[in-house]
C-alpha cells in the first residue's frame, strides 16, 4: 500500500507540473462558443431469451458471470428457459463553463434486472419485479477528467480500466475490442489515476496506476496494478503498440467478488474459468508482469477493403507459497484477426479471427505454471473478450445479467485455447438491415485429466434492423456442439456423462441515445 501511495503521489506531482507548464492552453476568450455544461449519453437494452442454460444455485438466477459448466453452477438440460431482460446505462460529464474546458466530472451508472424477478428490496441487477420500488442504481464510474493541455487527458477516480492506450470516453466500442489487446486482458473498471498523452499525432502515450483490492489499510495486503502503454502509426495504415503491467498482489485472497475472493488461488477461478493455483491454505505472495505488443491496420474496414489486428503478449511472473517452493509463471497468447470488405458497406465483410493460448497439464505440481493470467483472475469480469463473433464458445457483449460460455477467459481454466471463428455478413439494405453467420471451434492446448483436448464447434446466426440511427432489433441464434473435453466431470460440473450441447435463441432492442 505504502509504495503504491508513493507511485501514485509521483505521478500526479509529474502531471501536475505538466499542468502549471501549460495552463496558457485554455486562455478564456468571449468570442470561444459556450458548450453545454451537462451531456448526456444513454445505452438501453431489452432481451428476449431462450435456452437451455440455467443456473441451479437459486441464489444466482439475478446475476451470471463466468464460466459454462463452472462454479457460476450453469448448466444445460432438457429444461427451456425463458426471460426477458432490461438495462439502461446513463453516462453523464459536467464541464463548468468557469473552468473553459479545463476540467470534467464522468460518471456512469448501470440499472438491469430480469422481468418480475424482486420488488421491495435492495441490491444490484434486481427491480422488476411486481411493485418494482428497489434500491437498484450501481455505480461504474466516477472520476475527474483533467485537459490541461491539448492532447493531455488526466483521470483520476473510479475508471474505467482497459487494456488500450486510447481514452474509453472518446473512443468507440468498435475500437477498443478491435485496438490494443481487445479486452481480452483487461476489461473492467477500478479506482486509481491514469494518463493518456499525445505528443505527436502518430504517437500514443498511457500511465496508470490502480488500487485494485484494499482491504485492511494499516496493512500490507492489498492488490494493486501499474500500466506503461504505447502506440505508434508506422504510416497511415499499420500501427503498432507496446505495453507493460505489473501486478503486485498481497492479499491472499482477502476482498474480492461477495464470498468468492479474488486472486490466485480463491473460489473465484471455478467462477470465472481461470486457473486456481492450488495451494490450499498456504498464504501466498505475487509478482505478475505482463509484457505484449498490439498491431492493427484499418481493423475497422474504413480506410479500404482489407483490415487486421491482433496482439502478442507473456505473463511471468513469481508466486511466494509459505511452507513450499515459489510457483514461477510464464505463459504466452497471441491472436490474429483478418477482414475482407467485399461490398458497399462495412456490413458486407467476411472476417477470420485466430487465438492461441499456451496451457498447463500439472497445475503447478513442478511450481511451475505455463499459461497466462488476465483481469479475471482478481474480479468478475475483469477482462471480455467479446469482439470474435461467437455465442456459446465465448461469450458475447449482448447481454444484461446472464454473462457466460464454455471459455469465458482466454487461460481456459489454466489448459490454454487454441481456435477461432469465422463471420460472414451482408447488408441486404444498405444500413438498414443485416444478416450475418458465424462458426468457431476450439481445443484446449494441454489435455486434462481424462485427456479430452476438443471443446466444441458452435454454429450462429443473427440478423438486425436498424430503424432509425442508433437503435437495432435483431434476432440471434447460436447452438454449441461439446467436445470431449467435457467428458472429464471436472470440467463439466460433476456430471457422470457429457452434458447436452447448449443452444440459445434470443432478440434485442439496443438504442445509443443522446
Amino acid at each position: 500500500m505504502r509504495s503504491f501511495c508513493v507511485t501514485l503521489f509521483l505521478l500526479l506531482f509529474t502531471v501536475s507540473g505538466a499542468i502549471a507548464q501549460t495552463s496558457g492552453d485554455y486562455p478564456i476568450k468571449e468570442e470561444r462558443e459556450k458548450t453545454r455544461e451537462w451531456t448526456f449519453l444513454g445505452y438501453f437494452i431489452n432481451l428476449a431469451t431462450i435456452s437451455n442454460i440455467g443456473p441451479t444455485n437459486e441464489f444466482l438466477k439475478g446475476q451470471v458471470v463466468g464460466r459454462l459448466f463452472g462454479g457460476n453452477t450453469t448448466q444445460t438440460s432438457e429444461r427451456t428457459s425463458l426471460y426477458m431482460e432490461q438495462r439502461f446505462m446513463p453516462m453523464l460529464t459536467y464541464t463548468p463553463q468557469l473552468f473553459d474546458g479545463w476540467a470534467k466530472m464522468r460518471m456512469s451508472f448501470e440499472l438491469d434486472w430480469t422481468w418480475g424477478d424482486v420488488a421491495y428490496s435492495a441490491g444490484g441487477n434486481f427491480g422488476g419485479g411486481f411493485g418494482a420500488d428497489v434500491v437498484n442504481m450501481q455505480t461504474q464510474n466516477l472520476f475527474f477528467e483533467f485537459n490541461p493541455a491539448k492532447n493531455l487527458v488526466i483521470n483520476t477516480g473510479l475508471l474505467r480500466l482497459y487494456d488500450n492506450v486510447r481514452v474509453p470516453y472518446n473512443t468507440g466500442t468498435s475500437t477498443l475490442t478491435n485496438t490494443g489487446f481487445r479486452l481480452a486482458l483487461f476489461g473492467s473498471d477500478a479506482t486509481g489515476a491514469n494518463v493518456y498523452y499525445s505528443p505527436e499525432t502518430f504517437l500514443h502515450l498511457k500511465a496508470g496506476a490502480y488500487q485494485l483490492w484494499e482491504n485492511n489499510v494499516d496493512q500490507d495486503d492489498d492488490v494493486v496494478l501499474f500500466e506503461l502503454g504505447s502506440e505508434y502509426d508506422l504510416d497511415i495504415f499499420n500501427t503498432v503498440g507496446l505495453f507493460a503491467y505489473y501486478v503486485r498482489d498481497h492479499a491472499n485472497g482477502e476482498g474480492g467478488v461477495s464470498i468468492l475472493g479474488e486472486g490466485l488461488n480463491s473460489g473465484l477461478s471455478d467462477y470465472n474459468g481461470v486457473f486456481n493455483f492450488d495451494i490450499g491454505s498456504n498464504k501466498y505472495t505475487a509478482d505478475i508482469f505482463w509484457v505484449g505488443v498490439p498491431f492493427f491496420g484499418n481493423p475497422l474496414l474504413n480506410q479500404g477493403r482489407f483490415g487486421y489486428d491482433g496482439f502478442a503478449f507473456t505473463t511471468l511472473g513469481k508466486v511466494a507459497v509459505e511452507n513450499r517452493k515459489d510457483v514461477n509463471v510464464m505463459g504466452f497468447a497471441a491472436n490474429l484477426r483478418l477482414a475482407y470488405k467485399y461490398g458497399r458497406t462495412t456490413n458486407d465483410l467476411v472476417a477470420i479471427d485466430g487465438l492461441f493460448t499456451t496451457g498447463d497439464e500439472n497445475g503447478v505440481d513442478d511450481n511451475e505454471y505455463s499459461g497466462v493470467l488476465t483481469g479475471n483472475n482478481w474480479t468478475s469480469p475483469g477482462a471480455v473478450f467479446f469482439s470474435h463473433g461467437l455465442y456459446l464458445l465465448i461469450p458475447h457483449a449482448i447481454v444484461v445479467n446472464r454473462y457466460y460460455g464454455a471459455v469465458c477467459d482466454i487461460q481456459n481454466m489454466g489448459y490454454g485455447f487454441t481456435g477461432g471463428s469465422a463471420i460472414a455478413s451482408y447488408d441486404i439494405v444498405p444500413h438498414k438491415l443485416m444478416v450475418k453467420t458465424g462458426v468457431g471451434a476450439g481445443m484446449a492446448s494441454a489435455a486434462n485429466s481424462y485427456g479430452g483436448k476438443f471443446i466444441g464447434t458452435e454454429v450462429n446466426f443473427n440478423i438486425r434492423y436498424t430503424p432509425k440511427v442508433f437503435m437495432d432489433l435483431e434476432l440471434h441464434a447460436a447452438y454449441l456442439k461439446l467436445g470431449g473435453f467435457y467428458d472429464d466431470p471436472t470440467i463439466n460440473g460433476g456430471q457422470s456423462v457429457r452434458p447436452d450441447d447448449p443452444w440459445t435463441v434470443f432478440t434485442s432492442l439496443r438504442w445509443i441515445m443522446f
